[in-house]
């Protein structure tokens, strides 16, 4: 039902990976010039941002946490498959990850100066994320059994 806990847990994915697309997942020293790492890449401090590296995989793969998060509200009939997408969001939230450390990771071998990396806050979304969405699927699986154990009694 689209009343349910889970339904709280999977909007709060939704509005966590959405303001993670807007918010910068890291500051990036190079020299004596400043970065920030955001969903669509790497760009510079100036006042006319310019991209120096794009990232749209990160923006690509954070869009689609998000729409899935928020599509799995929907599918409340559905539980069974409510858990598998919720499961496969939960590999997409690892697997950002791993992209964004791939990301830096390529940023940081191009570097010929100095690399100073700091993170935002932005980029414990996804960690929260993952951990709500283990809340969900434990209260998806809850109410699965709830109605299988109400099928019985009939």
């Amino acid at each position: 039902m689209i009343q349910r806990i889970q339904t709280v847990y999977l909007l709060v994915i939704t509005a966590l990976t959405v303001a993670m697309l807007f918010l910068p997942l890291a500051v990036i020293q190079s020299g004596d010039t400043f970065y920030t790492f955001d969903a669509s890449g790497m760009s510079t401090m100036t006042t006319p941002a310019e991209l120096v590296y794009p990232a749209w995989a990160l923006m690509a793969l954070a869009c689609i946490i998000s729409l899935l998060a928020l599509a799995t509200v929907f599918l409340y009939k559905k539980r069974v498959l409510q858990i598998r997408l919720c499961i496969f969001n939960a590999i997409l939230m690892i697997a950002f990850y791993g992209l964004f450390a791939f990301f830096v990771w390529k940023v940081a071998g191009e570097q010929t100066e100095t690399f100073r990396f700091s993170v935002r806050i932005a980029l414990s979304f996804p960690l929260i994320a993952l951990i709500f969405d283990y809340l969900a699927i434990r209260n998806i699986g809850a109410d699965e059994v709830l109605i299988r154990s109400l099928n019985r009694l009939r």
